[in-house]
């Protein structure tokens, strides 16, 4: 068996693979999106709610975390019509990726909260700072830097775990790759070019959050 490649074939079906990369993107922007707003949430319930709200908060955040996550892919977009609630391919998808993140957002946002200490909520107490004021202005700046590198983590792990929408048909990269194959019989390169696509976009969202995280550290020094 010998190895080719078809250039032909490759430029070929590249814009193909270039529109399926926009959808690819926006489920990923999309779901981390959810999954940050979600994550602050849960993180807050569980951490300063009423009882019954905490214990429901780890109750939803180890149900989530337990089961895999095609598993909740497939219940958003074939159970939950059962209950009357019908969502497309592409938004079930991506709530369930936003969903799934969110459960391991909120333990990020709750270890850089609880990290800042609790010394900083008593002095703004005793200077009779409001909560909202304290927590905007004393808490978060003081809580967001260490949770960026390991938030952009997950970022890039959300992004690489878009392909399980291709099990509800979502046309992001890994489904028209497949459709191409099976087209043209020909894998090896709709398969090697979305290889490459997710190792570019990894690659360049490590260096975007290493300059996030870079940008945060100068500023908390205060020496450019």
């Amino acid at each position: 068996m010998s190895f080719s490649w078809d250039w032909g074939y490759t430029w070929q079906i590249l814009p193909i693979l270039g529109q399926a990369s926009i959808i690819t993107v926006e489920a990923t922007v999309l779901g981390f999106m959810i999954a940050l707003v979600l994550g602050l949430a849960l993180a807050l319930a569980r951490m300063s709610g009423p009882s019954w709200l905490r214990w429901a908060a780890i109750g939803f955040i180890e149900a989530i975390r337990s089961t895999p996550l095609l598993i909740q892919i497939f219940f958003a977009y074939y159970v939950l019509p059962q209950f009357g609630v019908s969502l497309s391919a592409m938004l079930a998808g991506v709530l369930a990726l936003g969903i799934h993140y969110s459960t391991y957002c909120s333990e990020v946002y709750r270890a850089g909260l609880e990290n800042v200490p609790r010394g900083q909520w008593e002095a703004s107490i005793a200077l009779n700072l409001s909560p909202l004021t304290t927590f905007k202005d004393i808490i978060i700046p003081q809580a967001v830097p260490p949770m960026v590198p390991v938030l952009g983590n997950y970022l890039v792990a959300l992004f690489k775990e878009t392909p399980l929408l291709s099990a509800i048909a979502v046309l992001e990269l890994m489904q028209t790759a497949k459709i191409l194959g099976s087209e043209s019989f020909q894998y090896t390169e709709p398969i090697t070019l979305v290889g490459v696509f997710f190792l570019a976009f990894s690659l360049i969202s490590a260096a975007l959050i290493r300059r996030v995280e870079y940008a945060l550290k100068t500023r908390r020094s205060g020496h450019p």
